[in-house]
């Protein structure tokens, strides 16, 4: 009786009036045909390019911006347009675009190499088992069989660094001078301005890069977006007064995310379909707000590093103790790192480094760190977790588990 009332369910849904007439146009995968307030960044990027058409090896370059400010679908539309020409000009060229937040496809400097083989011809290298050395090696006599122009894309490659080091970066420049027919160009993206910055002098030195910076949309550029967005998405009429203004809005107040306003809507329109509304409201807004912010730090969490889920986990433990407005000092949250730490198994970092972590986790809205001048006592920072305390006792249970307490 439940798989016949289930069959019924699947051939309504099928019959009935939706608000959705093409889906896809709110995925995170979609390239637009038109690319709204970017021209200025993406021709740079394409006069920095065009020297491959040429067979010249273009510089490095490198994208920084926020998430949601449009550097990955800004560089993937200029390369695309640039691979199109190479075409029509019988230029031998290839783009490669990995995402380096992915597991098990850039954790490593080997996979990150491994992939990139793949991703190149049709040999398969093991993702565990060999020599790095080895594999590189494949690489490059792959790469060097015949004339190529190669653009690498590494969107987010800060988290790549962060997981494996720099090396690699000076190992892929570098192999350029041993290349006698291809040409290898990289593109690195990443939500972190000061990315180079922290990278090793020598690296810094081989990368010759250039940069390009992507500053945050206002509400008004968003709402631009959103309505080219929703016309290709939605059935006509069925997108209320009102319902683009406040995506942009609250976009606009998450630091310009474009990214961010596209999955609000989207999401916002999933639920009003399961609900069989006739159209998108202001209130399924409000909803798709609350869910998409519960995914979202459930997401980070459960991603990040164990050293970065040790702070977070110290963080939450010693504001939970704290008499002082949930604020406590960073030697408090280093004190208690370490006894986490130990209980879990795992060498504690520098405190210097813990710093650094606290800052990230700052930066990725999970905490709140406020530096406070103690006059000739230096400074400190005054450290609270800001998660939303619906959430927090999930948190606490997605910590807990992946520090195997």
């Amino acid at each position: 009786m439940a798989q016949k009332k289930l069959k019924n369910f699947f051939k309504t849904f099928l019959t009935k009036d939706r608000i959705f007439q093409n889906k896809q146009v709110l995925q995170s995968n979609y390239l637009p045909e038109n690319i709204l307030h970017r021209d200025d960044q993406i021709n740079l990027l394409a006069s920095i390019l065009a020297p491959a058409l040429n067979f010249e090896k273009p510089s490095n370059v490198f994208i920084y911006g926020k998430t949601g400010t449009g550097k990955t679908v800004s560089a993937n539309y200029t390369t695309d347009n640039l691979l199109d020409v190479a075409k029509d000009q019988n230029m031998p060229m290839k783009k490669i675009y990995i995402n380096c937040k992915l597991k098990r496809v850039a954790d490593t400097e080997y996979r990150l190499i491994a992939t990139l083989i793949k991703e190149f011809s049709d040999i398969s290298v093991p993702f565990t088992g060999l020599p790095t050395d080895e594999v590189y090696r494949i690489f490059y006599e792959i790469l060097d069989k015949e004339r190529m122009m190669l653009i690498i894309i590494l969107d987010e490659i800060d988290q790549l660094v962060r997981k494996t080091g720099d090396e690699f970066l000076y190992n892929l420049t570098r192999i350029n001078a041993d290349l006698k027919n291809s040409v290898i160009s990289l593109i690195g993206i990443s939500n972190d301005l000061l990315f180079v910055d922290n990278l090793d002098a020598r690296i810094k030195s081989s990368l010759g890069e250039e940069e390009l910076v992507f500053p945050p949309y206002d509400a008004t550029q968003i709402q631009d977006i959103l309505r080219e967005r929703s016309m290709k998405a939605f059935t006509q009429g069925s997108v209320k007064d009102g319902v683009i203004e406040k995506c942009a809005a609250l976009a606009a107040r998450e630091h310009g995310d474009a990214r961010r306003a596209i999955d609000l809507l989207r999401i916002a329109g999933e639920l009003a379909e399961r609900d069989n509304k006739d159209g998108l409201s202001l209130e399924y807004i409000d909803k798709a707000q609350q869910k998409i912010e519960s995914d979202r730090v459930f997401d980070v969490v459960s991603t990040q590093p164990k050293h970065f889920q040790a702070v977070l986990f110290s963080i939450i433990c010693s504001t939970s103790n704290s008499p002082k407005r949930g604020f406590v000092s960073s030697g408090t949250v280093y004190d208690e790192y370490v006894e986490v730490c130990e209980k879990a198994g795992i060498r504690p970092l520098t405190q210097r480094r813990v710093s650094s972590i606290i800052a990230e986790l700052d930066m990725l809205g999970l905490i709140n760190a406020n530096v406070i001048s103690r006059g000739r006592g230096g400074r400190t920072k005054e450290i609270k977790q800001s998660i939303p305390p619906s959430l927090l006792g999930k948190v606490t249970e997605i910590l807990k588990k992946s520090l195997g307490f």
